[in-house]
């Protein structure tokens, strides 16, 4: 009976945040509470179960996400992405555009939330597309290819960090296995799968061509590098030492704490503060405001993940998740395999990645608990799922189309295979490495 209430409150899900266009947050309360009283639970044990669940998650989270927003905020707008974009631009030139927007999307990407990356990067694309005459699909897709990788697998992006949380795996492990996963997803659905996309000859509205700032009111080369890469040096670092010395050495106690990934991100934001406002003499209260601004461009996604904590913990409090793990069990469905299918499943009824994700670990978090196999990797197969086939109900689809001036039919040819191809071999990827570490 569980089993069922489950099915029909993931339907009721979906109803509310497409037809009823309901807040995803809101969404995710409702169906919460719903699933709980449907399987007998009082309300007080109800709001219980969700309150709990909205703090257990968040608590660990909003440190990493509120300082990664305001990390990607300052790379945004003090000219870090455009100096790491221009310097790749120099260093590739023309012969190899796409390799160079490629590497730029993905070193941008990684602290960049989705969004964004987007309408910082695509701008240029469409500028680099008039003055070389050169498709815009054709040299665009690629670089989106790799700011997707980078939203759907690598932290600190918010599905990722909260699926950490959701699955309790180790977020330099899932860093470093999702590097391994992200080379080969971005290769395929990038570069390979942009050569058959030349005949894609529309040009795009010279309107959205970029506004770049000179080269002279740029920082740094150096500067820009660390400022983007600091948090995912220090946190590999530390994992790399923590798997191949001593527990007890000097080198892992100093990065334990160097690479936690909040201590990475506070020395990362306050050398980006230094480094690129105060020692380029730029006023302090601009850099202030707009870290706040960062934050509020957050609060929606802050609530979807609180929404999705307090369903996780109504499932598992209401029996629900005993009685899906035994349902599974029965057939014989590897857990990175189940996470990949309810996620791409979820994802391509409700557009959304990150609802997709998270709805997906709620279900699949209490199949794992005394699992022998690594979370690292049923956080990227759950990636990898709510990345699967973006069509209509998207909004990155209709970004795409608008921008490159496609028609629907041409944006599903493009964007929506160029994402499922990502998710099909961000599976295989997670599923090759679950074969090699486990014999």
């Amino acid at each position: 009976m569980s089993f069922l209430i489950l099915l029909i409150g993931i339907f009721l899900l979906i109803l509310l945040t497409t037809w009823a266009k309901l807040n995803a947050f809101l969404s995710f309360l409702l169906v919460s509470m719903g699933i709980g009283l449907a399987n007998g639970m009082s309300i007080d044990a109800v709001t219980h179960a969700v309150q709990t669940g909205m703090g257990d998650l968040l608590g660990s989270l909003l440190v990493i996400l509120v300082i990664g927003a305001m990390l990607g905020k300052l790379i945004a707008d003090y000219g870090a992405a455009q100096r790491i974009v221009s310097s790749f631009m120099k260093w590739f030139g023309r012969k190899y555009l796409v390799w160079a927007l490629v590497i730029t999307a993905f070193i941008v990407g990684i602290p960049l939330f989705y969004g964004i990356g987007f309408v910082l990067l695509v701008p240029l694309i469409i500028t680099l597309s008039y003055k070389y005459d050169i498709p815009a699909v054709y040299i665009g897709l690629p670089m989106l290819a790799s700011l997707s990788v980078t939203h759907g697998f690598l932290p600190p992006h918010p599905s990722p960090v909260a699926l950490i949380q959701q699955y309790h795996a180790d977020l330099g492990l899932t860093l470093l296995y999702g590097f391994i996963v992200a080379i080969p997803s971005i290769l395929i659905a990038g570069p390979l799968f942009a050569t058959t996309l030349k005949k894609y000859n529309r040009k795009p509205l010279a309107t959205f061509a970029g506004r770049t700032i000179p080269d002279d009111e740029l920082p740094g080369i150096a500067d820009s590098f660390i400022t983007a890469l600091l948090p995912v040096i220090l946190i590999g670092t530390a994992t790399v030492l923590r798997l191949t010395m001593p527990g007890d050495s000097f080198p892992v106690k100093v990065f334990n704490i160097l690479g936690d990934p909040s201590i990475a991100l506070l020395l990362t934001l306050a050398f980006a503060i230094y480094a690129l406002v105060l020692k380029r003499g730029k006023k302090f209260e601009p850099c202030m405001i707009s870290m706040a601004d960062a934050v509020k461009d957050i609060s929606l996604i802050l609530l979807i993940i609180a929404g999705a904590g307090a369903l996780k913990q109504v499932l598992t409090e209401s029996g629900t998740a005993a009685q899906l793990t035994h349902v599974m069990e029965g057939q014989h469905l590897h857990p990175i395999l189940a996470a990949w299918i309810i996620a791409a499943f979820i994802r391509v009824c409700l557009g959304s990645a990150t609802v997709a994700g998270l709805t997906a670990a709620g279900i699949i978090a209490p199949m794992i608990v005394g699992s022998h196999i690594n979370p690292s990797l049923i956080v990227l197969s759950t990636g990898a799922g709510s990345l699967f086939l973006s069509h209509v109900n998207d909004s990155g689809f209709w970004l795409f189309k608008e921008y490159f001036n496609l028609s629907v039919k041409e944006t599903l040819k493009t964007w929506s295979v160029m994402e499922t191809i990502i998710s099909v071999v961000g599976l295989l990827t997670v599923g090759l490495i679950y074969l090699i570490t486990n014999h």
